[in-house]
């Protein structure tokens, strides 16, 4: 190895042993600062969906396909629906949840370990009934005729077969405050709670009159039932009135051909009542999950639709749970600067540490100053402690007199101080103390 490349290795060896100690330092307090804060994220999390071929289930497979970029496995967790989804995170089985506003206004207050991300979208109250069903109506009201019958009342249902969707759905307690609000009592209908794929194929047969649904648009069923011979759809006429006397529904409207333009379908605007549909989560979810799925529902329900515009959904409105400063940070200023050019779990990493990072080099920093004073006493160490024994020898020369045993501890010095490394630029103090051990040799010889 080339004598100039040893000695600046053998300077670099000093100078990281001189910094040892503030580097192990640093290092266990990044440590310490990563368990504590514990910045990224576990790679599975549990999102709570709905049943099959519903809006719930669509959208939680868009979420897994947008996170599973980050390298986050969403596993998704089917359901009967609202409520069953609500229960869900109750009992700690899911992460997140799907879960329709009113599901359980009155247990709002005690569910302090839930928060939610948002709302997400509007989910209509769809009541499809059979035309045959309608003109039964008619026929049984005197003074109307048949001709072009349709429903336009919850108070017409009584008397028919209604499915409402199952208990764990939420729609059963929508519609049970929805009928209570008309002063209608339960019996008066035929209710039924089928799943929703079992309801629609006993619908197109004929052996239910009505059926239910709470869903956004992108369900199967929904748009399928739409644009069905024989079908149509309730127009909720007093949905401003509803939306009045229930905090968490608003006013909605399908407009006239949205579903089918060249078939003009619907033939008019509809007007319907639709609760808000939310994501929560327990509020030990990781934040850096919130972030993520609030990201994705920008992108998933940003888009215009139906009964919205562009970019108005996500929202921090109509939420009846407090929303995660996470989630409301990333819904009105999308993703942040660092996750736009760099990885997500790079980005997330510096973003949940930065603060820790600069008060650590704060308190560093004044301590870095001593590493050059003990970088110096470390090498210069080498050479002076070697004056000690040199200084000896020449006192006891004083005292004695030269020597033949003085000489040899002198030509022992002498060897090891030969045998001496030390970095270049620290070379004129090492031949100062060989200068210095010539001169004490001399002083022998001449005693």
């Amino acid at each position: 190895m080339p004598k100039t490349i040893r000695y600046t290795l053998l300077s670099l060896r000093d100078l990281a042993v001189s910094a040892g100690p503030f580097v192990v330092l640093a290092a266990t307090l990044l440590v310490l600062a990563y368990w504590w804060l514990d910045p990224n994220p576990p790679k599975r999390v549990t999102l709570a969906t709905g049943p099959a071929q519903s809006a719930y289930e669509e959208f939680g497979k868009r979420y897994a396909r947008i996170l599973a970029k980050d390298g986050i496995t969403v596993e998704l967790l089917p359901s009967e629906g609202s409520a069953a989804n609500l229960q869900l995170l109750r009992e700690g089985k899911a992460d997140l949840g799907f879960v329709q506003g009113g599901t359980s206004a009155a247990d709002v207050d005690t569910d302090e370990e839930l928060e939610s991300l948002g709302s997400l979208f509007l989910e209509p109250v769809w009541l499809f009934y059979r035309e045959e069903a309608a003109q039964k109506v008619a026929v049984a009201t005197p003074g109307t005729s048949n001709q072009g019958a349709v429903l336009a009342s919850l108070t017409q249902l009584q008397g028919l077969r209604v499915n409402v969707g199952t208990p764990g759905s939420g729609v059963p307690n929508l519609m049970n405050k929805l009928l209570e609000s008309n002063r209608i009592e339960p019996g008066a209908l035929k209710i039924s709670q089928l799943e929703q794929t079992p309801a629609t194929v006993a619908f197109l047969q004929g052996e239910l009159d009505a059926i239910v649904f709470a869903s956004a648009p992108e369900s199967l069923m929904v748009q399928m039932l739409l644009q069905t011979p024989g079908v149509k759809l309730m127009d909720f006429a007093q949905s401003e009135a509803y939306s009045r006397r229930f905090a968490f529904l608003s006013p909605a409207v399908l407009p006239r051909g949205v579903v089918d333009l060249a078939g003009n379908i619907p033939p008019q605007d509809v007007r319907l009542v639709a609760p808000t549909t939310t994501l929560l989560t327990r509020t030990s979810t990781h934040p850096a999950l919130l972030q993520l799925f609030a990201l994705a529902g920008n992108e998933i329900h940003g888009s215009a639709g139906w009964f919205k515009r562009a970019r108005e959904y996500p929202n921090v409105k109509n939420n009846e749970r407090p929303v995660a400063k996470e989630a409301e940070r990333s819904i009105q200023a999308g993703a942040p600067l660092l996750q736009r050019y760099l990885p997500f779990w790079v980005a997330n990493l510096v973003e949940r540490m930065w603060l820790v990072m600069g008060i650590i080099i704060a308190v560093l920093l004044p301590l870095s100053r001593i590493v050059p004073p003990l970088y110096e006493f470390r090498v210069r160490s080498r050479i002076f402690r070697w004056y000690g024994q040199l200084r000896h020898i020449e006192m006891r020369a004083e005292e004695n007199g030269g020597t033949e045993e003085l000489l040899e501890e002198l030509n022992q010095l002498e060897s090891r101080a030969e045998k001496i490394s030390v970095p270049l630029s620290y070379a004129d103090e090492l031949y100062a103390l060989r200068n210095n051990i010539q001169l004490v040799r001399l002083k022998l010889q001449k005693l």
